[in-house]
């Protein structure tokens, strides 16, 4: 396999590396080690030097605010990044600029891209996302959030959940049923919502590790435009899988270097308590390094795909899982290595963590707890394993269906005929 890149990826690179070298300290070792609000603080300077360079979305068009590279170029700066341990993005960046962005850019109308993904780039629109519900969270197509046409406004009644970055957003875009006598697939439209309105509340959902990084979302006769549907009206499916694709995609190459590095943590864990050459210990520790190095191959897999014009797709099902996996398996080996300490665990803990934990965060028995608790949910948000290796054997590998059992039949047990 050939991973070398082109000549003008690797001038990139030395241009981002040279960014990196200017703007972080020389002693950076990456925002875990810092206090929230100070990592916050940082996270905005950060920012602000990203946009004076022209960087805050390296693959938009220059049309629309962004520098109009190519993919790999953005790769690399996304790889340099991981590598350095630069500040983390806000989550309302992430989900307006790689989500949403990236979307309206593929689907939108002019007239939206031109108003929003401006002001997505200035920050002055923080997106959050609105697809699960109480009743459709795997099974995402049986939404019940309901919008109606009423004249140039649609009126939106329903509720969402585990929306992240929610209290932070000023604006949601949700997949809602706009058409009651469709078939499920067919009856939904994807709708930029602002959240600034009185029909629109957010609730903080505290989770297991006492951080809010989730919220609930309640619309009562919220109101938008009518125009703003992204796609046709009924498309709501396709777009969402759209938003979806550039969700699981996201990460490409720079997963592997992130988990590698939470991998590096984790040698190091067990060698600090002389559990290195414990035999199970080392076979999770084997069975962790050959999931990153899976992420690694599929990363450069993807890559490939990217470069060929395509845009992310069903095969992101098989990275979610074996990513989503890793997560669990991981933060549950650091358990086992910490034994009896993990029961009143001491040191810093890690504050709100998103997927991979900032570079610089302390391996401390408190830190390991709080992405153990995170954890627990990585093999659910952004589509279950179950539901990603229906896709995989269904869509992919193109295995029959499971059977539909009829609504209040009992399936009879195998090898057993009826009465």
């Amino acid at each position: 396999m050939d991973v070398d890149y082109p000549p003008q990826a690797e001038a990139f690179r030395d241009r981002i590396r040279a960014l990196l070298a200017e703007h972080l300290p020389p002693d950076w070792s990456g925002g875990g080690a810092l206090a929230p609000e100070e990592r916050a603080a940082v996270a905005r300077r950060w920012r602000q030097s990203l946009a004076a360079a022209g960087l805050v979305a390296v693959s938009w068009p220059k049309a629309y605010g962004g520098a109009g590279l190519s993919v790999i170029e953005q790769v690399v700066l996304d790889e340099e990044f991981a590598r350095a341990g630069a500040p983390e993005r806000a989550e309302n960046d992430l989900l307006g600029i790689q989500l949403l962005g990236n979307t309206l850019i593929a689907l939108g109308t002019e007239e939206q891209k031109r108003h929003f993904l401006p002001r997505i780039l200035s920050a002055e629109d923080r997106w959050c996302q609105g697809f699960s519900e109480p009743e459709a969270g795997s099974d995402l197509a049986s939404v019940r959030t309901r919008a109606v046409l009423d004249d140039d406004e649609w009126v939106i009644n329903g509720q969402k959940i585990w929306t992240s970055a929610g209290p932070t957003a000023n604006w949601i875009f949700v997949l809602a049923r706009t058409d009651t006598e469709a078939p499920k697939h067919k009856g939904l439209s994807l709708l930029l919502v602002p959240i600034d309105q009185p029909g629109v509340v957010v609730r903080p959902i505290v989770n297991a590790a006492g951080h809010a990084s989730f919220s609930e979302v309640f619309f009562t006769d919220a109101r938008t435009p009518a125009v703003n549907v992204v796609g046709r009206v009924g498309d709501g499916w396709p777009a969402a899988m759209t938003v979806l694709g550039f969700e699981r995609g996201s990460q490409v190459t720079t997963a592997a270097i992130n988990f590698g590095r939470e991998m590096d943590r984790l040698r190091e864990l067990a060698r600090d308590r002389g559990l290195h050459t414990d035999a199970r210990i080392r076979d999770g520790l084997a069975w962790c390094y050959s999931r990153v190095q899976i992420m690694r191959f599929q990363g450069y897999r993807g890559l490939t795909s990217l470069l060929a014009g395509q845009r992310p797709g069903r095969e992101a099902a098989i990275s979610k899982v074996v990513w989503s996996e890793f997560f669990r398996r991981y933060t549950e080996l650091a358990v086992e290595i910490l034994g009896l300490e993990a029961l009143s665990p001491a040191g810093p803990g890690n504050g709100e963590a998103l997927i991979v934990p900032e570079p610089g965060t302390p391996n401390s028995a408190a830190c390991w707890m709080d992405e153990l608790l995170y954890a627990r949910a990585s093999t659910i948000y952004a589509g279950s394993s179950q539901i990603q290796r229906n896709v995989i054997g269904e869509q992919l590998l193109g295995l029959p269906r499971e059977p539909r059992v009829p609504a209040g039949r009992v399936p009879e047990p195998a090898g057993r005929g009826s009465n």
